[in-house]
């Protein structure tokens, strides 16, 4: 099964962000990466997705975090949930670890 991904603003933003600047390369290929393995199959095991407890959707969804990057100091991870329809996934945020 295929998801049809879809960008909140916050994502949309922080994804230009690493397509526009050119010391970012690797990490947009590792996130480009992680939103093709998301797209075909959300629980791939190189995303290690899990749960994320203290954030819900906008209409009480529960958050998933995936891991773009590992082993990488800030590595960056994706925020997303299933929706808004079938076979559909919204990336909330696509952010460094802290």
């Amino acid at each position: 099964m295929v998801f049809k991904l879809h960008f909140a603003d916050r994502a949309k933003i922080e994804l230009h962000g690493l397509e526009t600047n050119k010391t970012h390369a690797k990490r947009l290929k590792a996130v480009r990466n992680a939103l093709g393995h998301l797209q075909s199959n959300p629980r791939h095991p190189g995303l290690k997705t899990h749960k994320f407890s203290s954030l819900s959707g906008p209409n009480g969804e529960e958050i998933f975090e995936a891991y773009a990057e590992n082993n990488t100091p800030a590595a960056y991870r994706i925020f997303w949930f299933y929706g808004p329809g079938k076979n559909e996934i919204t990336i909330i945020a696509i952010t460094p670890h802290p």
